[in-house]
């Protein structure tokens, strides 16, 4: 275990463990409540705010955390407008990659931050983004533990949550809130193009055999953290580009997965 001996690794581990404990966790809610693309949505705003930073000349990540919180709000915003999830995703997706667009096309093409944001680039994480991104995922999961009942209480029947007299225009608007937190937390470790992949793949992989919601929190988060530790392990032993082999580990994950569980179902 070499790899273990090298600071930017240790460093690459302990980003990775919050991304995969954030990404989890939030991908649970959002997969049971068929918000799936909110993620990729999302990530595009972030581009956006990335653009923007790069730009301005302002920190990259307080630009893309700002402009990605705000498209949340937007989404779940248009949502109570009665415009369907998908539409309003799909609104708030075209205009933050817009922004992106025109304002990479304002400076001239593409610089080498703007391209590491894109793609991730956990194995250059240093102290600064470690302290970032541990801050960010350390307020996602305590969000998660301190609004559980409530947050399980919508996904679930939000019509009765709503009737018994939560305040579910601020639950939704938490989750879109927590569910932005989490995009830019991951996109400095498998970039925005891969970050819904990773909130997904673990939940979808996890729904084929577990039993309860908690056991689908759970194995979802063990899922989520052995994809980022054998993405490492196979990026430093094969020096490929560390944030798709994370995505390609969990995606093998869940094929695997799928055939052990339709075998099993066909033996039972």
């Amino acid at each position: 275990m070499d790899f273990f001996q090298y600071a930017f690794m240790q460093r690459a581990l302990i980003a990775g463990l919050f991304v995969a404990l954030s990404c989890s966790l939030i991908g649970v809610f959002l997969v049971l409540r068929r918000l799936s693309l909110i993620g990729d949505g999302l990530a595009h705003i972030a581009f956006g705010g990335l653009a923007l930073g790069l730009f301005t000349g302002l920190p990259p990540m307080i630009t893309a955390l700002g402009t990605t919180v705000l498209g949340a709000l937007c989404i779940q915003w248009l949502k109570q407008k009665k415009v369907a999830a998908d539409a309003a995703i799909a609104v708030i997706f075209s205009m933050g990659l817009a922004l992106g667009v025109v304002l990479v096309s304002l400076a001239r093409g593409f610089n080498i931050d703007l391209f590491s944001f894109l793609f991730g680039s956990i194995l250059a994480v240093s102290e600064a983004d470690l302290f970032t991104v541990g801050v960010l995922g350390v307020v996602v999961v305590a969000a998660v533990i301190i609004f559980y009942k409530e947050l399980l209480y919508i996904t679930f029947d939000e019509e009765a949550a709503k009737a018994s007299g939560l305040p579910i225009g601020f639950l939704n608007a938490l989750l879109m809130v927590l569910t932005a937190i989490t995009v830019i937390v991951a996109m400095r470790v498998v970039g925005v193009l891969l970050v819904s992949s990773l909130i997904v793949l673990p939940t979808i992989t996890v729904r084929l055999f577990s039993r309860s919601f908690k056991q689908t929190l759970v194995y979802s988060a063990l899922f989520g953290l052995l994809s980022v530790f054998l993405g490492l392990f196979a990026a430093f032993y094969l020096d490929i580009a560390a944030g798709g082999a994370i995505v390609l580990v969990a995606g093998a994950l869940f094929l695997l997965v799928s055939l052990l569980h339709k075998l099993l179902n066909r033996n039972g």
